[in-house]
């Protein structure tokens, strides 16, 4: 019961919006009373807040298989923004809540789920600083504020991305990475 009201209630927040949504409305669609909503959340918040730990958890479980892979440093930077844009798809609703509703939980909240947002962008920090040992990227850049960047590209597409448009999830991928190798890469003499 507690992975449905989940689900509808991250269907809701994606549609309506956290503020816009209330607790009635998420026991309705399931036809349910609130005590059983309360058995399973405290509050409203409390929803909001497992929604972002679901998906930054599996975010980084899929990020540190593209780590340990044996790719370069090239690849695994492609193989994160396809994932994140691929996630678009597969958790719209989700995506949209992580990114767009995060500002409505507490100060006491925000700072539960900040450190693994963090670790997700260190990660990639991390893939482009070795990138720039190996030679593949500048080295003259600083991988702290690329990797802001490449998040930056990749998680605002869910505002406007499409997945059933005409750009496939994989041409996507490549018109940003060429944006971004293209700027980061060492010019080749």
């Amino acid at each position: 019961m507690k992975e449905k009201i989940l689900a509808t209630s991250t269907e809701l927040f994606g549609k309506r919006g956290f503020p816009e949504t209330s607790i009635q409305d998420i026991v309705s669609m399931n036809d349910l009373t609130k005590g059983t909503f309360y058995y399973y959340f405290k509050n409203k918040e409390d929803v909001l807040v497992q929604i972002h730990e679901q998906f930054i958890e599996s975010l980084l479980m899929q990020q540190q298989e593209i780590i340990q892979a044996d790719l370069s440093a090239h690849d695994k930077l492609e193989a994160m923004v396809q994932m994140l844009i691929e996630n678009i798809r597969t958790n719209a609703n989700s995506a949209m809540v992580f990114f767009r509703e995060m500002r409505h939980l507490s100060n006491e909240k925000t700072r539960d789920i900040l450190p693994k947002r963090h670790q997700f962008q260190r990660n990639i920090a991390s893939v482009i600083e070795t990138g720039m040992l190996s030679g593949e990227f500048r080295s003259d850049l600083r991988a702290d504020m690329l990797s802001f960047g490449v998040l930056g590209i990749a998680n605002w597409s869910y505002f406007w991305y499409d997945p059933e448009g005409e750009v496939s999830e994989k041409e996507l991928t490549h018109i940003f990475m060429e944006m971004i190798f293209k700027g980061i890469e060492e010019e080749k003499t």
